[in-house]
């Protein structure tokens, strides 16, 4: 063979090299992306079955899976909760929603929804949220979750319940921007299941605070608590989750409640449960500036006499002081009523979760 054929052969050779290379790495990236769709069809349906045993029904609405060849993107039309583990009939409906994963990084969820939301709940009640953006990001393990963050712009939720005369009243909160993040807590959560949280809303219009303070000016809220004995929730939020959280000694200790309220500003820190009633209990230390009065009661005559009433809690109102505060007699919760030191605040009484 003559050697200027050869030389051609082996020019062409490299020159068409680089294509079925790459052709080959993208019949083998599309098979391996093939496969991994059907791993998530294969795990969301098992999860959808799951959850009927239980006694949640979800529907994902005219649902697809695409996203090739970076992506793997879960659509629904809209997702509708059906839940019989309240004792009357729960049912969820939200408009539609997306979820996305990379295809290198799979244990890395965002989802994204679109409102309204609306609720049919149990005793006649519902409630509507809606909203104007939402996404949530989930980071999986095999054996949990490392963190979970949520993100809400301008959130507005109507709730609705049966008054006296038989119709509804209708309470509404708004917010201009809610976050919650959730991640296990580094030091107990191998031995008591602990679960920090962290909570914030900004600019948020709630009817109750406004009543209690006597103030309509937004209120800037942060909750920095951590969650013992989670495990009682991994199977939902419903009566039996809860009363199996009461049973094990589940509690939400609260590291830092602040509250900005116009000129007002309240700290608190403490710890809550419910008792074997089922209704909130626990007690919150808190201290406040810029507040005359809570529930109609001038905070002067209530902290006159701290020094009998907080007891061995001097360095706390020192710090306090410092930080321009008037530390309050502690706020309990008990028996279903609300008490500020020995005074019983003129609040409806706290109903039963269950």
């Amino acid at each position: 063979m003559p050697a200027d054929i050869t030389a051609r052969r082996n020019s062409r050779f490299w020159l068409y090299a680089p294509f079925v290379l790459l052709a080959i790495l993208a019949a083998g990236w599309s098979g391996l992306w093939v496969m991994a769709r059907g791993k998530v069809e294969q795990h969301l349906d098992a999860g959808i079955a799951r959850e009927a045993a239980a006694g949640r029904n979800w529907t994902c609405r005219d649902r697809s899976i695409g996203g090739y060849p970076f992506r793997i993107e879960l659509r629904c039309a809209g997702v509708t909760l059906v839940s019989s583990r309240w004792g009357d009939e729960v049912k969820v409906e939200t408009g539609p929603a997306v979820a996305v994963a990379q295809a290198t990084a799979p244990g890395h969820l965002i989802l994204q929804a679109t409102g309204p939301l609306t609720a049919t709940l149990p005793a006649r009640q519902n409630a509507d949220l809606n909203w104007s953006a939402l996404e949530a990001s989930l980071r999986l393990t095999t054996t949990g979750f490392e963190r979970i963050s949520l993100v809400v712009h301008d959130p507005v939720a109507t709730l609705r319940t049966p008054d006296e005369s038989g119709g509804l009243r209708s309470e509404t909160l708004r917010s201009a921007l809610f976050e919650a993040h959730l991640r296990p807590n580094q030091q107990n959560y191998a031995s008591q299941q602990a679960v920090d949280v962290a909570l914030s809303t900004k600019g948020a219009v709630l009817p109750v605070l406004d009543a209690l303070l006597g103030d309509a000016a937004p209120s800037d809220l942060d909750v920095q608590a951590t969650v013992l004995q989670s495990y009682a929730f991994r199977r939902g939020f419903n009566p039996d989750a809860l009363e199996s959280w009461r049973t094990a000694n589940g509690g939400i200790e609260i590291t830092r409640l602040s509250l900005l309220k116009g000129t007002a500003r309240f700290e608190a820190s403490g710890r809550l449960g419910l008792d074997e009633a089922h209704r909130p209990a626990g007690q919150v230390d808190a201290a406040v500036a810029g507040i005359e009065r809570v529930a109609g009661i001038r905070v002067g005559g209530l902290t006159a006499g701290l020094g009998a009433l907080l007891g061995g809690r001097a360095n706390a109102a020192q710090s306090n002081a410092a930080a321009g505060l008037t530390p309050l007699p502690p706020v309990v919760l008990r028996e279903g009523r609300v008490f500020l030191g020995p005074v019983r605040l003129p609040l409806q009484p706290l109903r039963p979760l269950y």
